[in-house]
């Protein structure tokens, strides 16, 4: 009978990503991920408790992905960068289910490992474990928002729709007025292209390693 099937978790945690890239985070259901076993919900059971439990697993998995490099004599903020692009680079392919490093962050082993290491370069970088901890909360919030909001068409989008898509929205910024638009209208094209993606990402991790490097610089200088 095909309840009887050996389930193996870490297959049913790859079905869950599967759907989760290919339909979004909401059609992850126990129910679903039995029916591409072609199993009962009940069978699933036996390795996850319920739905928050898949999820959980499913956070675990993205997080899992993230290589952390060694520690080295680099300062710190050197180090947090390399951390932090080796974290996003986890949640890259992933968009439908990057929000689920919220939940993982503090409650699985490899999402404590990101958070312990990111709080201990910031501690060596003169923050207090209060600015850390707040620091580290935005920093979790923006690489989120980054994977998520990538730029370029979603994974497995006709090529023409989205060069189609590109033209529309140039032809649609170049048609506004340039004397009320005037650097709107002169940035059409980057504006309307889709930017090149690695080059997002590592601007993005850049712009927040910088931010936190003057917010510790600022505190350091203040509590002289």
């Amino acid at each position: 009978m095909a309840a009887q099937k050996r389930l193996n978790r870490e297959d049913l945690v790859t079905t869950a990503l599967a759907v989760a890239d290919a339909e979004g985070l909401e059609a992850v259901t126990i129910r679903r991920v039995a029916q591409q076993h072609d199993v009962t919900p009940m069978a699933l059971y036996r390795h996850f408790p319920d739905k928050d439990g898949l999820l959980l697993a499913l956070a675990d998995r993205l997080l899992s992905g993230a290589v952390l490099p060694e520690p080295d004599d680099r300062p710190w903020y050197d180090q947090l960068r390399d951390l932090l692009a080796a974290f996003v680079e986890a949640l890259r392919p992933h968009p439908n289910a990057a929000v689920l490093a919220f939940r993982g962050m503090v409650t699985t082993e490899p999402g404590l490992a990101v958070t312990e290491r990111a709080l201990a370069l910031m501690a060596a970088g003169g923050m207090s474990v209060e600015h850390s901890a707040e620091t580290a909360s935005h920093i979790l919030g923006s690489l989120v928002a980054l994977a998520i909001v990538a730029p370029g068409p979603p994974p497995g989008a006709d090529p023409e729709e989205g060069d189609d898509a590109v033209r529309a929205k140039r032809a649609t910024l170049l048609a506004l007025s340039p004397r009320r638009y005037p650097y709107v209208v002169a940035a059409a094209e980057p504006l309307a292209a889709c930017a090149d993606t690695g080059l997002y990402f590592d601007r993005g991790v850049d712009m927040i390693v910088s931010g936190i490097r003057d917010a510790a610089g600022t505190e350091t200088a203040t509590s002289r």
